[in-house]
This record gives structure tokens, C-alpha cells and sequence, in this order.
């Protein structure tokens, strides 16, 4: 199972480690997207602090972020899952799973990034700022330029297994599963369900803030557990037996994905 998820706004500093080496991160495929996306960065990032901070919608108290983009092939790196930060990633808290559950989350975590396009959490990147949602000067919206190099990875990196789809909004327009490898994905929007005091009636919202903590810890239980579903049916049982309550609406299509309602009583 190939689980796809957004990255963090804010993240964690660069590390001591040896600088960025492109090649060796994974999916090679997109490489050249990557190298066109780092070099138009850092050569604005340079150039002009002002314009740099309206491309990248940062406040004027954020301006050490464009200095930390100027930096991005000299700075230390660190493994992306200690890089992404914030509520998803605490919930998953990487640091803290036992060696089998880390190997299958170097195996099937999939992290989008605006300036990467996606890294597995043991690729070594430096800290960086740059959302999927910008629009480059040159390159033009993000979503578009990784698009186009992830129409032929993608699916290679998928290969006849199931997605779980947990991006936000605006890093799943960098890719879409089509085909075949569409009706094997799952996405999945929280829901908390809630009584109505005055009427008893059941009331139910989407969460925003909790729902990355849910994402976060249904994947933590997932690779803890070592389920490896082949199909959304399959992980839908998986997620029932491990106590999350699951609804789900089978799609209009054999090429459709899965949409899973997971509802929570309990917002932490």
C-alpha cells in the first residue's frame, strides 16, 4: 500500500548532515522537475526579498524563510520524516515506532512537497519553504509542473497495490491515480459526530485541525499492526478492527476511488 500525504507549513531546522544530494532521493523520475523547481527557488530567494516573500505568501515576520531557501544545496540535511513537523506528524510520531513498523513506513509513506514533489520519510532534504499552491515566475503554479512529471512515476511507485490518499486539497492536484490504480485508492475526511443536547439528534462536522491528528494516528495503527490491505474493501475491515469506525459508499466505478467517512466522537 502506497499512503500519500501532505507535508507540514512549518518544519523542523536543517540538520548537521551532509548537504542535499538530488540523486539520491527517491522516485529519480523526477529529477529534472525537481532541479527546475530548486533552481528557480533559490535564484529568487536571492535575487529579491520582496518579491520572494509575494510569490511565496510569506508575512514580513517570515522573512528568515526566504533566507533559508537561498541555502537549500549548502544546508545540512535530515530524513524528511524528522523535517515535516506539526499535527499530522506528531500523531504518527515516526521517532517512537518499533523497527517493523518503521521499515513499512520507509516502504509506503509518500510525503507531496511543492519544492520536491514527493520524498519517501528516509530521503535526507534540508528545511525549505515552498507550498504546492504558489505560482512561480518562471515555472508557473506548482500543481501543474508536478503533474506533468508525475503522470509516468506514480504509478510505477504504486504498482499493483492499493492508495490511501491523505492529501489536502492543494497537493492533490500534483497528481491524480486514474485507471485501474483509481479503484484501488481510498481518500478519507474525518467527520465528529456529536449529540445535540436539546433534541438528542446526532450532528455531524468536518474537522479541520484534528482531522490531520486522525490521519496521524490511523497510519500509525496501520503500520504498527502490519496490514497490508490490497483493496479499499480490505482497508476498511483493517481500519474496523482496529476500532475506527469507517463509512464508506462503494464508488460509481471499477475506475472511481473510494471515499471513506472515518467519524470521531472524540475530537484530540
Amino acid at each position: 500500500m502506497l499512503v500519500l500525504l501532505p507535508p507540514s507549513e512549518g518544519k523542523a531546522a536543517s540538520g548537521r548532515g551532509a548537504p542535499l544530494k538530488p540523486e539520491s532521493l527517491s522516485l529519480p523520475g523526477l529529477a529534472g522537475a525537481r532541479a527546475a523547481v530548486l533552481d528557480e527557488l533559490t535564484e529568487l530567494c536571492a535575487a529579491d526579498e520582496e518579491k520572494a516573500r509575494e510569490v511565496l505568501g510569506l508575512s514580513a515576520g517570515l522573512r528568515g524563510e526566504i533566507a533559508k531557501n537561498t541555502e537549500l544545496r549548502t544546508a545540512g540535511t535530515r530524513p524528511a520524516g524528522e523535517i515535516y513537523t506539526g499535527v499530522l506528524y506528531d500523531a504518527l510520531d515516526l521517532a517512537t515506532l518499533d523497527p517493523a513498523a518503521r521499515r513499512r513506513a520507509g516502504k509506503s509513506l509518500l510525503v507531496f512537497s511543492g519544492l520536491w514533489g514527493a520524498v519517501r520519510v528516509g530521503d535526507r532534504i534540508p528545511s525549505y519553504r515552498c507550498s504546492m499552491g504558489i505560482r512561480l515566475p518562471g515555472i508557473g503554479a506548482l500543481g501543474a509542473h508536478w503533474r506533468a512529471a508525475m503522470e509516468p512515476v506514480l504509478p510505477e511507485a504504486a504498482g499493483d497495490g492499493m492508495v490511501l490518499d491523505l492529501r489536502s486539497a492543494a497537493y492533490a492536484t500534483a497528481w491524480k491515480p486514474k485507471g485501474a490504480l483509481a479503484g484501488r485508492t481510498a481518500t478519507v475526511r474525518v467527520l465528529h459526530s456529536r449529540t445535540d443536547l436539546a433534541t438528542g439528534a446526532e450532528k455531524r462536522s468536518v474537522v479541520s485541525h484534528f482531522n490531520k491528528a486522525t490521519k496521524g494516528r490511523l497510519v500509525r495503527d496501520l503500520l504498527t499492526a502490519g496490514v497490508r490491505p490490497r483493496d479499499p474493501a480490505e482497508l476498511v475491515e483493517a481500519l474496523r478492527g482496529l476500532g475506527f469506525t469507517v463509512e464508506t459508499k462503494a464508488p460509481a466505478g471499477a475506475d472511481q476511488p473510494w471515499a471513506l467517512d472515518v467519524v470521531v466522537k472524540e475530537i484530540r
